[in-house]
């Protein structure tokens, strides 16, 4: 018995060795922290939503603020980890988990890197400002307009032919750079209108592929599972255009 008792451990030296910390997820139902929602969702991964109502003002209160100073969503804690911006968050998580990643060979690794950033440089912040001066900037407004939207075409041009070229960004796998591209994909009518699919059918075949599975379901449903506020009031406006403010102390 002896013997037996030294590999015995106390319960609670045995619960605090199983005990895994907690992934915390700072989550907006927004085209960024969706892509972040998505992988979590495809990993199987165990962790907590923080919501975080940007129209509310709340990713500028301390506590966010110590975790992204860059006060946007979404962020990430695990264990005495901080991450704060989606690509970040995805190349980590895809890192630490060794899925969702293309072969690690140098040429394959070039690509994969440059579409992730060219979806994070280009996609995401041209898409981002097209949203922003089509549909709440005041005018006059007709010269940014045509900028923003010009280069958010542009870019999702080249997503599409790069998707006529394979079923996935990177040929025959499915990989987190997907996930980054469907995260905004589900924005395309909102950016461009209506028929926007009828010049980017492949990334409509896209994103269509990943609705389907049940992880993008899951993300999906973790906006109705908080409330967000909806309106866009002068309270919203606030929080969401601070630079404004400058206008008004002119």
């Amino acid at each position: 018995m002896a013997a037996v008792s030294r590999h015995v451990e106390p319960v609670a030296t045995m619960s605090l060795q199983l005990e895994k910390p907690m992934l915390k997820f700072y989550f907006h139902p927004s085209p960024n922290p969706a892509k972040v929602a998505l992988l979590l969702e495809e990993l199987g991964a165990e962790y907590e939503v923080v919501p975080v109502d940007t129209r509310k003002g709340e990713q500028f209160s301390p506590a966010f603020l110590a975790i992204n100073p860059n006060a946007k969503t979404p962020a990430l804690t695990d264990g005495d980890a901080t991450l704060f911006d989606s690509t970040a968050i995805l190349l980590y998580l895809t890192q630490k988990h060794d899925r969702f990643l293309p072969p690690a060979t140098p040429k394959v690794q070039a690509q994969f890197l440059s579409w992730m950033m060219f979806v994070a440089s280009g996609i995401g912040p041209y898409s981002g400002q097209a949203v922003h001066f089509k549909h709440f900037a005041p005018e006059p407004k007709e010269y940014a307009v045509n900028r923003y939207d010009y280069e958010a075409e542009r870019h999702w041009g080249l997503i599409d032919k790069r998707l006529s070229e394979g079923q996935y960004m990177m040929g025959d796998t499915y990989t987190v750079l997907d996930m980054a591209v469907w995260g905004w994909a589900r924005a395309v009518p909102f950016i461009f209108g209506a028929d926007a699919w009828t010049s980017l059918p492949n990334v409509k075949r896209l994103l269509d592929e990943i609705n389907a599975r049940p992880a993008a379901q899951a993300a999906e449903a973790l906006a109705s599972r908080h409330t967000f506020k909806k309106d866009m009031d002068d309270e919203a406006r606030a929080a969401m255009f601070p630079q404004n403010k400058r206008l008004t102390q002119a």
